[in-house]
C-alpha cells in the first residue's frame, strides 16, 4: 500500500472543539493530511474562542466568539453536542454517549473545568466563568448592576472584577491567600497588583475565605456577611479528564495527561495537547502544565506534524514553547513570557507603582522569564531572547530606558 494511500485511509478524531482541538484538526490540513478528520466537542455550540468570554461578550459588546474556520471546505466533521465518556485504547475506540467512534489516530484536547466552589452548588446566583452560556447567563447580571463578590483574585477573577466594574456593578473580591496571583506569581512581583483594586473602585479582601454561600450573600470564615446579588467563582481549574477513568492513559499528580516530548501519551496512537496535558520542557529541566491560550494555540501544530510524521517514517519534532500569555485587567495589560521557578535573581525595570513596568528572571544571566505591564516592547524582545538562551548584563537590564535587547552581555 503505498504512502499516500495509506494516508488517506487514516481517520483521527480529535476530542475537544476548544482552541487546542480546532487548531490541531485544521493545523492537520494545512500540513497536507489528508485522512478523516473528526472533531468532537461536548457543547452544542459552533467552537468558539475563550478569552473574549471575560469581557466582549459578557459585557455585551460582542454576541459570541465563534472561530472563524470553514470546517466544511476544510472537510473536517464536526460532532458537536456529543460527549466523550471513555477510551478503549486496546480497541482503538473512543465512547460517546452516542455510541462508540472508531480511529486510527486520537488527540486528546479537552481542555480545563473550573474548580467549584464546596458547598456552592445549587445556590442561586452562584456563577462561573468558563463557557459560552455561562457568560450569556452572567451578561443580565453585570447589566442590572448587582453587587457582586468575586472568589479568587487569580486571573479571571480580576479579569471579571474588571468588566464588572465597567458595568457599573459593586464588587468585592475575597481572596484566601495574602495577596492577588497566589498560585502564579512571587509575592513580591504580585503585591504592587493590589491597589489596582482600589483603584478601579473594587474591593479586595485578603486572608479572606468563604465558610458559606447564601441567597443574596457571602459569609465569611471571620463571620463577617457581604450582600451578594451574585457570585462568581474563579478559584482555578482542572484538566477536564474524569472520563479516562479506567482507559489506562497515565494522568499525572494534577489529574493532567502525562504526554511526551512529542505530545504522545503512554497509549499507542494517542497524543494530548493543549489544558488536559502536561509535558516534559527540556528548556526549563521540568513538567509544565501550561492553562493558557498559547500553549492551546502551537501545541496542535507540532500535534499534527507528529501524526503525519508517524506515517511518513519522518523523525518526530520536539514540543518545547516558551510559554506565554496576557491579561487584560483594570485597564492595565499584563504579559508575561517563560517559566521563573528556577531563577536565581529578580530584576525590575521601571516602578512598580506606576503604569507600565517589567519584571525579568534570570538563570546564570540567562533570561527565562519575564512579566511585563504596560510594556508590550518588553515583552516581545524578552521573549526572543528567552528562545535564544542570549546571557545578560544586569545593570544594562536594570535600566528601563535601555530596550532589553541591547542589556545584553
Amino acid at each position: 500500500m503505498s504512502e499516500q494511500t495509506t494516508q488517506s485511509q487514516r481517520r483521527v478524531v480529535v476530542v475537544g472543539a476548544g482552541m487546542a482541538g480546532v487548531q490541531t484538526a485544521v493545523a492537520l490540513r494545512e500540513q497536507g493530511f489528508g485522512g478523516t478528520v473528526t472533531l468532537i466537542g461536548a457543547e452544542p455550540h459552533q467552537p468558539y474562542d475563550r478569552p473574549p468570554l471575560s469581557k466582549a461578550v459578557l459585557l455585551g459588546k460582542s454576541e459570541g466568539s465563534a472561530f472563524d474556520v470553514d470546517f466544511e471546505a476544510l472537510g473536517i466533521e464536526l460532532q458537536l453536542g456529543r460527549e466523550a465518556l471513555g477510551v478503549r485504547p486496546d480497541d482503538h475506540e473512543l465512547d460517546t454517549e452516542a455510541g462508540p467512534v472508531p480511529y486510527d489516530v486520537l488527540v486528546l484536547a479537552t481542555g480545563a473545568e473550573p474548580v467549584r466552589l464546596p458547598g456552592a452548588e445549587g445556590v442561586p446566583g452562584v456563577h462561573l466563568l468558563r463557557t459560552l452560556d455561562d457568560a450569556e447567563r452572567l451578561r443580565p447580571v453585570l447589566a442590572r448592576q448587582h453587587d457582586i463578590v468575586v472568589v479568587g483574585a487569580g486571573w479571571i477573577g480580576a479579569e471579571f472584577a474588571t468588566a464588572a466594574r465597567e458595568a457599573g456593578c459593586s464588587v468585592t473580591v475575597v481572596e484566601a491567600a495574602d495577596r492577588p496571583l497566589a498560585g502564579a506569581l512571587p509575592a513580591e512581583v504580585a503585591a504592587p497588583m493590589a491597589a489596582w483594586y482600589e483603584d478601579a473602585g473594587a474591593v479586595l479582601r485578603t486572608h479572606a475565605r468563604v465558610e458559606r454561600v447564601e441567597p443574596g450573600e457571602v459569609v465569611l470564615d471571620d463571620g463577617s456577611r457581604l450582600p451578594a446579588g451574585a457570585v462568581v467563582v474563579g478559584i482555578g481549574a482542572r484538566p477536564a479528564t474524569g472520563w479516562l477513568t479506567g482507559s489506562g492513559i497515565e494522568l499525572g499528580a494534577h489529574r493532567e495527561v502525562v504526554a511526551d516530548a512529542y505530545l504522545r501519551t503512554s497509549a499507542p496512537d494517542v497524543h494530548a495537547v493543549g489544558d488536559c496535558a502536561s509535558f516534559p520542557s527540556g528548556r526549563y529541566g521540568e513538567r509544565l502544565l501550561v492553562h493558557h491560550w498559547d500553549n492551546a494555540l502551537q501545541g496542535p501544530r507540532t500535534v499534527a506534524a507528529n501524526i503525519i510524521a508517524a506515517a511518513t517514517g519522518a523523525p518526530p519534532a520536539v514540543y518545547d514553547p516558551v510559554p506565554y500569555f496576557w491579561s487584560e485587567q483594570f485597564g492595565r495589560f499584563v504579559q508575561y513570557a517563560g517559566h521563573h521557578t528556577s531563577a536565581d535573581a529578580t530584576l525590575w525595570r521601571g516602578d512598580p507603582s506606576g503604569p507600565s513596568w517589567s519584571v525579568c528572571w534570570l538563570r546564570e544571566t540567562r533570561l527565562i522569564a519575564l512579566l511585563a505591564v504596560g510594556r508590550p516592547r518588553d515583552l516581545a524582545q524578552g521573549r526572543r531572547l528567552i528562545e535564544a538562551a542570549t546571557p545578560m548584563d544586569p545593570q544594562l537590564l536594570a535600566d528601563p530606558t535601555r530596550p532589553l535587547k541591547a542589556a545584553t552581555a
